[in-house]
């Protein structure tokens, strides 16, 4: 039963989740920056939930159909190993996604009864929910390269937008500034892992790497990541921040800058393991950057 447990967490990829988790009341913060309201933490709390276990129902959902794919790519996964059934995951992902929804129903119910608040932030649940099961289903657009990992960084950035609309603070400009952040990284990041995979993506999926070549993707990558860097360099120029607070930005900043090298000696696992660690990175620093 034990194993089974950590088979199932395993499925939902706990390192994805973390920053699933931590972006949702990071939105509901600076959706609030500005406003006198007082902080609605069990709202925010069951937004985030639901959101984590979207979340890890969707990376279930895709394990469970690249589960052949994974036994060349990533035979330790819990479906390729055996140490869960596809049967097994399927239930598995039918309760995360009743969490989800139950969560989501939840912490709408707990703010005020606000069509501003309801509308965008239903809006924004039910889109994520179409773009999650034609990624896999459907469109299948997972398999018609740029536009899967379009959909992918996009369904990643949207959750701080999820959280924001969630307590009503869509509107505010550093929201959407720290959503190109987390959406232009997460597409950089979508692109090598396809370099990565290439060879077992073969017969399967059509990527950017099989259409112009690894180095041109991975130089394409790094293009993205310098336009992320420019989104996350405006909130300190024109506000909210000082604009001497862009210091801690630094550590991220370097992160995302010294992956050109790791990127042209084809290091792609080493760029997509960093490029998330930039990611909460500047997160973190958002956060510093308002508390001071």
């Amino acid at each position: 039963m034990a194993g089974r447990f950590g088979a199932c967490i395993e499925l939902m990829r706990p390192k994805n989740l973390v920053l699933a988790g931590a972006t949702v009341p990071l939105g509901a913060y600076f959706g609030l920056m500005d406003s006198s309201e007082a902080f609605p933490y069990l709202a925010v709390a069951l937004h985030t939930l639901a959101v984590i276990t979207f979340t890890g129902a969707g990376n279930s959902m895709n394990d469970i159909k690249d589960a052949e794919i994974d036994r060349a790519a990533h035979p330790m996964r819990p479906l390729p190993s055996g140490r869960l059934t596809v049967d097994d995951a399927r239930r598995f992902t039918a309760f995360l996604w009743c969490v989800s929804v139950v969560s989501h129903i939840g912490g709408l119910v707990l703010v005020s009864a606000d069509v501003s608040i309801y509308l965008p932030t239903a809006l924004i649940y039910v889109l994520a929910v179409a773009l999650m099961v034609t990624y896999d289903h459907g469109p299948a657009t997972k398999n018609k390269g740029l536009s899967g990992n379009t959909v992918i960084s996009l369904l990643v950035g949207a959750v701080i937008l999820y959280g924001a609309s969630g307590v009503g603070g869509i509107q505010s400009p550093v929201v959407w500034w720290i959503f190109g952040v987390v959406f232009l990284t997460n597409l950089a990041r979508e692109m090598v892992k396809d370099c990565m995979d290439m060879e077992a993506d073969v017969g399967s999926r059509r990527t950017l790497p099989m259409v112009h070549g690894k180095e041109k993707v991975r130089m394409a990558a790094y293009v993205v990541i310098m336009g992320a860097l420019v989104c996350l360099y405006i909130p300190f120029w024109r506000g909210p921040f000082a604009f001497g607070q862009i210091a801690l930005q630094i550590p991220a900043i370097m992160t995302l800058i010294t992956l050109n090298g790791p990127l042209v000696q084809g290091k792609d696992a080493l760029v997509a393991g960093r490029i998330r660690l930039a990611m909460l990175l500047g997160l973190i620093s958002f956060i510093a950057a308002s508390l001071l």
